[in-house]
């Protein structure tokens, strides 16, 4: 079977993503249309994966494409909002299998259905490889509710929902490095958006952003852009029965689970006063919210402290690209 060209391709795996959407056009136009909800105003975020950098050749296109649409959805649901529509942007070798493309696009229509978005529109070329993507999610919320980074207070609870390091330490399954795990590799390969749970935020959070380049470093940006500083108690991190395997035989995989990203869990600070709300708002959702620090005076710095009471320190804080 000849190969398809770009244009086969979007009308046979992508246009039929569009088709909840009608201001999507089928996929056949330059662009589409949207109208907000009355009283709600648009959210909007961009992320990018690349081959060898974010998923690894051996992983399964669905599971790709699931992740995609997943950390977009993360960054919706740390800013409070409704998921609506997404653009795509797809990078295709010479060599990809068109089965590996009609996986991909399987993926996608599974978490569509699942967290109620569409395919809204974007662009399909060619690449010399490596394979990359880029989406970008929109969402809604009520005018002026949008959570931010910034809106911490000295005195507030940090808090986190999940587990914490399960993504950083499914990669080194993949790789390898650990014995294998089910549980682990899952989490590194589909993340689980708190999407339901972000939406109840609003309103209790004073500042809440996602999980991806890993705790330590997701807190940095939280604390600058609030202008405080964080204490977070280590012992009272939540980890999953399959992370604490691996803390247990090697103690020193704490500054992986502590800075390797790739959780896609929701950190955010609120005033102690509403801390019943959030256990309510969290059963609600289905999902765990767990206390693990507070903010404090700017000067105090960033630390996370043992059982013992000493002061942590790690290598680095988190992922970076450059």
């Amino acid at each position: 079977m000849p190969r398809p060209d770009e244009f086969q391709i979007i009308a046979d795996y992508f246009a039929p993503l569009a088709s909840g959407a009608p201001g999507a056009y089928g996929l056949g136009d330059d662009a589409a249309s949207y109208v907000p909800t009355a009283g709600k105003e648009l959210v909007l975020t961009v992320d990018a994966i690349v081959e060898g950098v974010h998923f690894l050749p051996a992983d399964p296109a669905a599971d790709v494409a699931r992740k995609l649409l997943r950390m977009n959805l993360s960054d919706l649901a740390a800013k409070g909002a409704t998921p609506r529509g997404y653009l795509l942007t797809t990078a295709w070798t010479a060599s990809t299998p068109v089965e590996w493309i009609a996986s991909f696009a399987r993926g996608l229509a599974d978490d569509q259905s699942t967290f109620g978005i569409s395919l809204w529109g974007g662009d399909t070329v060619s690449t010399p490889g490596p394979l990359s993507f880029t989406l970008t999610a929109i969402g809604e919320v009520e005018q002026g509710q949008m959570l931010r980074r910034s809106g911490g207070k000295v005195g507030d609870d940090l808090w986190v929902t999940g587990t914490i390091g399960d993504g950083a330490l499914g990669l080194l399954v993949a790789l390898g490095e650990l014995p294998a795990s089910p549980d682990l590799l899952a989490r590194y390969h589909v993340p689980q958006p708190r999407v339901a749970f972000g939406q109840r935020l609003v309103g209790l959070a004073h500042a809440s952003l996602d999980v991806s380049d890993g705790l330590m470093a997701d807190l940095g940006h939280l604390c600058q852009q609030s202008g405080t500083g964080a204490r977070i108690d280590v012992a009272s991190l939540p980890l999953s029965a399959a992370a604490r395997v691996c803390l247990d035989a090697k103690p020193v995989l704490i500054e992986t689970i502590m800075t390797g990203g790739d959780d896609y869990e929701l950190l955010f600070s609120a005033s102690p006063d509403v801390a019943s709300a959030i256990d309510s708002a969290a059963n609600q959702s289905g999902v765990t919210a767990t206390r693990i620090g507070k903010l404090v005076p700017k000067g105090e710095g960033i630390n996370a402290f043992d059982a013992l009471g000493s002061a942590l320190s790690f290598k680095r804080a988190g992922f970076r690209h450059f």
